[in-house]
């Protein structure tokens, strides 16, 4: 059976690997259809991401189809299709206890800790998998990176008529975007790349977009879009230490930040720039099971439209001659798809 595999950063091996078991209790038997690329992928090629382990079957932005069941699941049938809640979490440690699973203290996440979905058939939890009758593959495959920015906005928890900036246009960043505008928060999006500030600017209506260039321009144009108030919500989703600790100048007094971007480097500030406006700093990890039918039904019914979002598509065996290129912003990658089958 197919599957790719990142033996170690930047290094891909193609892999024939054993048939998976018939499914056991509660357990499903799915084929792989559709792989979402996202910057959790992108890092762990590059190495700069903390919980990516090697060698890994990378994969958890899925859309699957379901072959089998065991014994006791009831949530899907064979022939479902459905997209993967990616977060193997314990159900019984202290965040799990507590309802918030997607900081399970032993949390496994497919694809990244454990081998994921890109391989032909692999099986996985049922209670993992949230099927639609209506969404096609590509979409549901959409629906763990759209969860990721569902979570961070909650966290956040931008309101209407409040000004909201989102650092970051790539990915998880359009996630948060699609959920922070639906909230009724003004949206101020900043990128240093142009052309995704176009692409806010063009699919979404975005007004208020603005070009990082690190001169300090920004902060007028800040100050002009909120009537020298800053933001209320600052959600940075760069990945980039050095974004994420200048991101608390961007706050209002009393304003929070959420970071959704991971680094492995540090992150630096003086104390008194947190102190004195008397800011919530907040991480987002993951996302809930709740976040995934909530989507589900979003994309159902035309809320969101992902059509958008999918500007590269490639094959499996194409995969690894290409995947160089889209860690590249200025290729015009905003989300890569890839065909299992």
């Amino acid at each position: 059976m197919k599957a790719l595999q990142l033996a170690e950063p930047k290094v891909w091996t193609s892999l024939d690997v054993p048939e998976p078991n018939q499914p056991g209790l509660g357990e499903a038997l799915v084929r792989t259809h559709r792989i979402g690329i996202c910057g959790t992928d992108i890092s762990g090629y590059l190495g700069k991401m903390p919980f990516f382990k090697y060698p890994r079957i990378p994969g958890h932005e899925l859309g699957v189809e379901v072959l089998a069941v065991g014994e006791g699941v009831t949530n899907v049938k064979p022939g479902d299709r459905c997209s993967v809640e990616p977060y193997m979490n314990c159900g019984k440690c202290f965040p799990c206890r507590k309802g918030n699973s997607n900081c399970c203290t032993s949390l496994n996440v497919i694809g990244v800790m454990i081998d994921g979905g890109m391989r032909e058939r692999f099986l996985i939890r049922a209670d993992k998998l949230h099927p639609s009758a209506k969404l096609s593959m590509e979409q549901l495959a959409l629906v763990e990176t759209l969860a990721i920015g569902c979570h961070a906005t909650d966290r956040g928890e931008p309101k209407k008529g409040e000004h909201a900036l989102i650092i970051g246009a790539g990915p998880i960043g359009l996630s948060v975007l699609e959920f922070t505008r639906l909230t009724g928060a003004t949206v101020t999006v900043m990128d240093m790349v142009e052309s995704r500030l176009e692409f806010c600017r063009k699919t979404y209506g975005i007004e208020h977009t603005i070009q990082f260039k690190g001169d300090g321009s920004e902060f007028e144009q800040m100050k002009t879009i909120t009537g020298g108030d800053m933001y209320s919500v600052v959600t940075d989703a760069t990945g980039s230490n050095k974004s994420m600790s200048s991101a608390l100048q961007y706050c209002a007094h009393t304003g929070s930040l959420v970071y959704v971007g991971i680094t492995t480097q540090e992150i630096t500030f003086t104390h008194p720039v947190m102190h004195r406006p008397e800011l919530t700093l907040k991480a987002s990890r993951n996302a809930l099971p709740r976040d995934f039918p909530r989507i589900i039904q979003l994309i159902e019914d035309g809320t969101i439209n992902t059509d958008p979002w999918i500007t590269h598509r490639t094959g499996i065996d194409q995969l690894i001659s290409q995947f160089e290129s889209f860690t590249r912003p200025e290729t015009g990658v905003i989300k890569a798809v890839v065909e299992m089958s």
